[in-house]
């Protein structure tokens, strides 16, 4: 099949960010075999859970929280997503977003449902203590109606929340769990000290600069653009400085790209030789702002850093960013959609026709989710990843050297020898393992996708898309529920 053709003239079809993803949905699943009754299940949502609950906040005054989390799909449980405080959250949002998570753990192989949780508030106008009110309210409202449980529905941090929050969910979860010897299992994304894992803070990042690498190593796709394989010397504009924006940033500099734009809430700077990525961070702690970082271009509106020229562009914050009226600006190469959604439907199929590349989201920022598995695993196991091996392994490599030894009649220097241990002698830590699980999972997911790609002659978010549909649909299939 053929993309319809769309020029920036067109007037935007008005659709729900819900409506956008089962836009997509629908593309893909035309190039399926699957029953119509299979593909409507698959796409629906099964549940969603509003609340509205007071707070009072320190002043007194009584604000009432409004707050969703929505369950795409029970193919697989428990069901997986994060936890947003953003203020324009809605039903239609948590209800994509949930969709999106059902999709993305499918073409990862990672063994869960969609799921996704909001609450409707600017987390900046609240200090701790009515943050802590609001979170233990909302994970108390998901105990009591069965929404949340190792083995039901398993929370994590989004855009506004991090470690702490998860902390308050798990001790309130813990303090009403009729059960409790799983209960760090409940919501993922934890501080390390309660069950948090090594390496789940930039997982996503990490996740989006290993998808990136894949992308680039093939030489077929990059003669296509007129680029060079590989992330070496590719300029890149980074959206959002956030936990994604910034690990994304960070790796792909130190995979040997140039950062030439960084945008933030409150402007853009551009430098085409190159910015120094900490060094801007550095700047923003002690001015408050990106803007007038010395040797750097300011942009006052932070959204013209996405029409800003460079082969890579990261959109790491929110989505909807990239719409019919800026896409004709675009100037990147390839789109690495970091963030969820930051390129609308009809925008995708007009960058699509100008030969841009779309690394899709539903593929790209899985590396969260991918390391949330990990501590999923290690919270039901109860041991450490890496704890009953690392001593074996650096023992068992040691014993190779002291082979070598022996079968070359040679004897390394003591301090040699040392050397030599220290270097290649160790045993994987559990970062180490835990990299080495997102590195093999986002390599093999994209040579999947791009299979699907090239047999279907299709855009990589529509292959993305069948590649999962067709997983979940063979999960459905198991269950004896369809034919």
């Amino acid at each position: 099949m053929e993309h319809s053709s769309v020029t920036p003239t067109q007037a935007p079809e008005k659709l729900t960010f819900f409506g956008q993803v089962n836009r997509m949905f629908n593309k893909a699943a035309a190039y399926t075999k699957h029953p119509e009754g299979l593909l409507k299940q698959i796409k629906a949502c099964n549940s969603v859970y509003r609340m509205e609950y007071p707070l009072q906040r320190e002043d007194g005054s009584i604000d009432v929280i409004q707050a969703y989390r929505a369950e795409h799909s029970q193919h697989k449980l428990p069901t997986k997503g994060g936890i947003r405080y953003e203020a324009h959250v809605n039903e239609d949002e948590v209800m994509a977003l949930s969709a999106l998570m059902t999709y993305k753990c499918a073409v990862v192989d990672v063994p869960f449902g969609g799921a996704k949780g909001g609450i409707k508030i600017d987390h900046r106008d609240y200090s701790e203590v009515e943050l802590e009110r609001i979170t233990r309210r909302y994970a108390f409202e998901l105990t009591r109606k069965n929404f949340i449980g190792p083995g039901i529905d398993v929370p994590a941090p989004d855009y506004g929340t991090g470690p702490r929050e998860m902390a308050w969910i798990l001790d309130t979860y813990n303090s009403l769990a009729d059960d409790t010897l799983n209960a760090l299992a409940c919501v993922t994304g934890k501080p390390v000290g309660q069950g948090g894992v090594r390496g789940r803070t930039q997982a996503t990042g990490l996740g989006v600069y290993y998808g990136v690498r894949e992308a680039c190593r093939f030489t077929d796709d990059m003669e296509k653009m007129g680029l060079e394989q590989g992330v070496e010397g590719k300029t890149v504009v980074v959206q959002g400085l956030g936990n994604v924006g910034y690990f994304a940033a960070k790796f792909l500099q130190e995979g040997g790209a140039t950062i030439v734009g960084l945008a933030e809430i409150e402007g853009s700077i551009y430098n085409p030789e190159g910015l120094n990525l900490d060094d801007v961070v550095d700047h923003r702690k002690s001015t408050g702002s990106i803007l007038d970082y010395p040797g750097a271009q300011n942009i006052k509106n932070s959204a013209e850093a996405l029409e800003l020229p460079c082969n890579i562009l990261v959109p790491a914050a929110l989505g909807g960013v990239i719409t019919m009226e800026n896409a004709p600006r675009i100037q990147a190469d390839i789109i690495a959609e970091a963030a969820n959604g930051p390129v609308t439907s009809q925008a995708d199929a007009y960058l699509l026709e100008k030969n841009v590349l779309i690394i899709p989201d539903v593929y790209l920022n899985a590396g969260g989710v991918t390391v949330s598995y990990f501590e999923w695993l290690r919270n039901l196991s109860h041991v450490r990843h890496g704890r009953m091996s690392k001593r074996f392994e650096e023992r068992n490599a040691e014993r190779i050297l002291r082979a070598v030894e022996k079968l070359s009649d040679t004897t390394f220097k003591e301090d040699r020898f040392d050397k030599v241990v220290s270097e290649i002698a160790f045993g994987a830590s559990e970062q180490d393992l835990v990299n080495s699980g997102l590195e093999d999972t986002m390599a093999y997911a994209y040579q999947e996708i791009r299979a699907i790609r090239l047999e279907h002659n299709v855009d990589l978010r529509t292959a993305a898309f069948i590649s999962a549909i067709n997983k979940v649909a063979t999960s459905y299939k198991q269950m004896g529920i369809f034919p």
